[in-house]
């Protein structure tokens, strides 16, 4: 797959990361309960958990802002953007894991919304070290003149 490639697709599988969160950031000032596909109540548990808070900021926030912030850098053209992005991504990543580990072995509940932005990191994380570990010789010369 080419670069440019890999930019778009982690950039709509940020930009669907960015919907997630945002739902969620509105829930949760919205004082609202997430919908819950049939009719679980996981994503209540989990929301309303002492967990749902880093600092007192929500973690729904924290996870717009990181979403925000991947998709920032993935505009932005270059090779320090690329690192970023990886960078970003990664660390949602793992901060996702953290998450769903308190998800199940402390929480003792799953919240869709958090397995879906868990899956929506890994694909970012996949698709942006993919696209910075590219062979640069597969890359086109910006300044090359075409032949």
């Amino acid at each position: 797959m080419s670069e440019g490639r890999l930019r778009v697709a982690t950039l709509v599988t940020a930009l669907l990361g960015v919907c997630v969160a945002a739902y969620l950031t509105y829930v949760h000032y919205a004082g609202l309960q997430p919908f819950c596909a049939g009719g679980g109540h996981g994503c209540e548990r989990v929301q309303s958990s002492s967990y749902a808070s880093l600092g007192g900021i929500p973690v729904a926030v924290l996870g717009l802002a990181g979403y925000v912030a991947i998709a920032i850098a993935l505009i932005v053209p270059g090779e320090r953007a690329r690192l970023i992005a990886a960078a970003l991504a990664v660390s949602g990543f793992g901060f996702s894991a953290y998450l769903t580990y308190l998800e199940l072995f402390v929480i003792h509940a799953i919240c869709q919304w958090c397995v879906a932005s868990a899956i929506l990191l890994t694909l970012i994380a996949v698709l942006a070290v993919w696209r910075l570990l590219l062979d640069d010789d597969r890359r086109p010369d910006p300044g090359a003149k075409e032949p």
